[in-house]
């Protein structure tokens, strides 16, 4: 009988990097906290809706749509990256389960809910850059065996799709989704509770930075990425606890 094909962890790597390891345990510390709130046990149902609110709101405004949280609340922002934000968080909780076996669907689909009024219709779902290998490349990596932590795929698969903008228009609500899913999807954050989103919006500059010089693909870009994200991600789980602490 043939030897069965050695399966290799390519992400695995990614955890010898200077400061990663321990920032991603801090980020999954973090979220534990969140989710050992008495709040959460009752019902969590409110919590996940307002931080689906504040998420749509953060990325939004990291697409360059920055409006008053209370304006978008009520309903009186009209802007069409805004309702897109909205339509995309609002959608996430239904394309879990998808998300495991066909990512590429559910991108489409996220683009589709992000896109619409903003480009095109035929133009909506429908990958459109130089780079499809490298895009192939990413949905295998999201269907493949990996012991790396979520936070970790996380933000690689945000910082994929942020450095190859492979769709027209908001692409940043799209890249933020995905990354959103994989906490989600992966059990890091089932009840979608923390609001990773706001992290990173609280960090708008670095997050822009670090966005730039992870696309550069050197080591100390990718791990200032890494680094960046899990900060976001504790920092999202710290704004789901003040949730959890109002509603």
């Amino acid at each position: 009988m043939a030897d069965s094909p050695v399966v290799t962890d390519v992400l695995m790597p990614l955890m010898d990097l200077t400061g990663v390891a321990e920032a991603a345990e801090q980020a999954r510390e973090e979220i534990d906290r969140l989710l050992a709130h008495n709040r959460l046990r009752r019902n969590s149902a409110p919590v996940s809706a307002e931080a689906a609110l504040r998420g749509a709101h953060a990325s939004a405004a990291l697409e360059g749509a920055a409006y008053d949280l209370e304006a978008v609340r009520a309903g009186a922002v009209t802007n069409t990256v805004v309702q897109g934000a909205l339509r995309v968080s609002g959608a996430l909780g239904s394309l879990v389960d998808t998300w495991a076996v066909a990512p590429r669907q559910v991108l489409a689909r996220l683009h589709l809910l992000a896109a619409r009024d903003t480009v095109e219709e035929s133009r909506l779902g429908r990958p459109d850059f130089e780079e499809p290998a490298r895009l192939d490349a990413l949905m295998d990596l999201l269907t493949g065996p990996t012991e790396v932590p979520a936070v970790i795929v996380s933000a690689v698969v945000q910082g994929e799709l942020l450095a190859m903008k492979p769709f027209p228009g908001p692409n940043g609500l799209v890249a933020r989704a995905a990354g959103r899913l994989v906490l989600v999807q992966r059990g890091l954050d089932p009840k979608a509770v923390s609001v990773p989103d706001a992290g990173h919006f609280a960090r708008e500059p670095e997050y822009r930075g670090a966005a730039a010089t992870y696309a550069t693909g050197t080591a100390d870009g990718v791990r200032a990425w890494l680094r960046h994200c899990c900060a976001a991600i504790a920092a999202g789980a710290a704004e789901g606890r003040a949730i959890c602490d109002l509603v």
